[in-house]
């Protein structure tokens, strides 16, 4: 039979539809097959509380998103996407009442940090001075960066832990604590080499992009890229589980957005018995346990720098992060976890009727753990925000396998599409020069368990579909 299809992409998150617009924008002819009834992985809004409650199931704010080399050159305000920017990115609160903000304004976010000011800078001042000569190579493949000094400059800053560069360069306890708000992300414990290179990947990211998100819900990111993917002729097919390569039509290429596991579980792949065995090996990180809530009201933070953040870490001291993360790589939860709240209602009126607010937070979790962690949670919000408990009206929760029920590539809750230490950080889903490559020459992977990893950025995607490009298109002129 002919080819129905030149490439075919299993999956519609970020990561696929990056892929099939890339592919579609050279010219090619591409479908989109999606098992769930809802595009966009684990980027969906729904109304899990209350009635006109839209809350993001998933990833919720988006700070690579409008940083994605890839996304960000595409004309997705012409296809309905609206970037909302709080006015503080991430915000950081101490139990005394006052914070520290991460502002887009470098000068204006270290006028808070005392004694660490200059430290401040000279750590963050030439990463966002030169984030666009190494943003690319940051988010690729092990490859020659195009600007190897710059890009070395941040190497030697990203390889140390989140510990040792913090310890470094800073004085002060609430610096240290500020800076593992936005490592911890990485869900590594904070003494793992290169556990700072996520501290400071998405810090530079909010001084240069700030940390914004899509009014009306995340899955308003998804349905512009849809939009704008159909635009070009693109095609995409929903309740489509794939099971078995063979039920597929006819294609030159398969790009799967899926992680090893679901990959191994497909039939009719020509795959060797070593690789299969590499795939298997591959690693999970940590889990999340999750929140929504609707609100009577916005979170009563204490400092008025959280009640503009969009992002708000919590973890009152260095120690009580570093215990947070180290405790559950040993199965284990910390009574005062770290933990990622994002509130959008009050920048994003969409979010809730009238008068009324939505907020979400996770902690990270063991891989695979069913328990229950709400207390623990409200409890740290609690403390930053007295009253807080008062305002819910309504909550909804969820555990690792209710994550991986919703999207399967969240494997025991893991958000990252794979553990993202330094083992697998670029040798993802196995150490090769080609890691979107499988022995299967039709066969691709172009999930977050490729370079660079998990976020909403699509670049695992991008890169994934320049490789088809070149494999098997390298004569199409477009």
């Amino acid at each position: 039979m002919p080819n129905k299809y030149d490439a075919i992409i299993i999956g519609s998150g970020s990561n696929g539809l990056a892929a099939a617009i890339n592919l579609q924008k050279k010219g090619l002819s591409t479908a989109v097959f999606e098992q769930a009834s809802t595009p966009g992985g684990a980027t969906r809004t729904q109304e899990l509380t209350l009635p006109g409650f839209k809350h993001d199931v998933g990833s919720a704010i988006l700070p690579l998103g409008l940083a994605s080399p890839f996304f960000r050159n595409l004309p997705l305000k012409d296809h309905g996407l609206e970037w909302i920017h709080p006015e503080v990115a991430y915000a950081h609160p101490f139990e005394d009442g006052t914070s520290y903000a991460c502002y887009k304004d470098l000068f204006k976010t270290v006028e808070q940090l005392g004694e660490d000011r200059e430290a401040y800078l000279k750590l963050f001042g030439s990463l966002v001075k030169d984030w666009e000569k190494i943003d690319e190579d940051l988010m690729a493949p092990l490859r020659f960066p195009k600007y190897p000094i710059a890009f070395m400059k941040f190497g030697l800053k990203a390889l140390p832990s989140a510990r040792l560069l913090s310890n470094y360069f800073f004085k002060n306890d609430r610096t240290k604590a500020f800076f593992y708000g936005s490592a911890a992300h990485s869900t590594l414990p904070l003494n793992n080499i290169a556990s700072a290179s996520f501290g400071l990947v998405l810090s530079a990211s909010a001084h240069k992009y700030n940390w914004p998100f899509p009014k009306g819900g995340a899955g308003n990111f998804i349905k512009s890229l849809l939009d704008y993917y159909q635009s070009l002729g693109g095609e995409l097919f929903l309740n489509s589980m794939v099971n078995d390569i063979r039920d597929l039509p006819n294609a030159y290429a398969f790009l799967f957005d899926l992680t090893p596991r679901q990959i191994l579980n497909i039939k009719g792949l020509n795959f060797s018995d070593l690789y299969r065995k590499r795939l298997k090996a591959y690693k999970y990180g940590a889990g999340v346990f999750k929140i929504d809530w609707a609100l009577s009201e916005p979170i009563p933070f204490k400092s008025e720098k959280c009640r503009t953040a969009g992002t708000i870490h919590l973890g009152f001291t260095p120690g009580e992060i570093e215990n947070s993360e180290r405790r559950i790589h040993r199965g284990s939860v910390s009574k005062t976890p770290y933990v990622l709240v994002a509130q959008h209602s009050p920048f994003d009126p969409t979010r809730a009727p009238e008068g009324k607010h939505t907020a979400w937070a996770y902690i990270h979790v063991p891989n695979g753990s069913v328990e229950d962690h709400s207390a623990l949670i409200e409890d740290q919000i609690e403390r930053a925000a007295p009253g807080f408990k008062d305002t819910i009206l309504a909550r909804s929760k969820m555990n690792t396998h209710d994550l991986e029920r919703f999207n399967p590539n969240l494997v025991g809750g893991d958000i990252n599409g794979g553990k993202q230490d330094i083992t697998q950080m670029f040798t993802r889903p196995i150490i090769s020069t080609s890691p979107y490559s499988t022995p299967d020459p039709r066969v691709y992977i172009c999930s977050s368990s490729t370079p660079p990893g998990g976020g909403v950025h699509g670049m695992s995607g991008f890169h994934a579909s320049e490789k088809v490009m070149k494999d098997h298109f390298k004569d199409l002129k477009k």
